[in-house]
């Protein structure tokens, strides 16, 4: 696979076959991934991989706790004006008429929401922290980071959702795997083979066209 066959064949899967991953590949993959660009070289990740018994315990320990966490931070902005707020609600209705949900089965949508929080059902995935003393560039340095992983994946036959939704439960995250204060969560990474039999894996995201974001001086 090349880079543009990785590029294109790369979506945010969300249900995932059970088939466990090899731990070393998992961590050949991160290894390579550090590889990102990474502004005066801070490399400001901090990752903690999930998977086998740690996947299991961190299922059980926050199946055990409830109620409203304080959130990292503000997911998407307030007032998100067009045409974002257009792509962000199309996105999710898109999704929403794969899996058959209609608007007023608000329960259902709800549901369905929660599942973030079991990483879609991957056997394996991680937290990328970021430490607090970083600023927006380091902040670009873990999204290079983080689609540096994405592509590798894929070039292993691997599929993953990048998920800033846990930024929710960020205070039950930093308490499991052993966070420091200084440590701020940024987002999970479910990480797995790809369910060919999910009606949410045939979501397609849509990209604006180039003259819409383009302009040639």
């Amino acid at each position: 696979m090349n880079v543009t066959e990785a590029v294109r064949s790369r979506r945010s899967i969300r249900a995932f076959l059970d088939t466990p991953i090899d731990a070393d590949k998992l961590r050949r993959l991160l290894e390579t991934a550090s590889r990102a660009p990474s502004g005066g070289n801070v490399q400001p990740w901090r990752v903690f991989l999930l998977q086998r018994d740690a996947m299991d315990r961190f299922r059980s320990f926050l199946g055990g706790r409830s109620g409203r966490e304080a959130p990292a931070y503000q997911i998407y902005p307030e007032g998100l004006t067009e045409p974002y707020r257009s792509s962000r609600f199309k996105v999710g209705e898109d999704m929403y008429a794969l899996l058959g949900i209609p608007r007023e089965d608000k329960a259902a949508r709800f549901s369905w929401i929660a599942r973030n929080f079991d990483f879609f059902g991957a056997p394996a995935g991680f937290f990328c922290f970021v430490d607090r003393q970083m600023g927006p560039p380091q902040w670009s340095d873990l999204g290079m980071f983080l689609q540096t992983f994405m592509l590798l994946a894929r070039e292993a036959g691997l599929d993953t959702c990048p998920q800033e939704a846990w930024a929710m439960r960020a205070e039950s995250v930093a308490e499991f795997v052993g966070a420091g204060q200084e440590l701020m969560l940024f987002c999970g990474m479910a990480i797995g083979y790809r369910d060919p039999g999910a009606a949410v894996n045939q979501l397609v995201s849509d990209r604006e066209p180039l003259d819409v974001w383009l302009k040639e001086l």
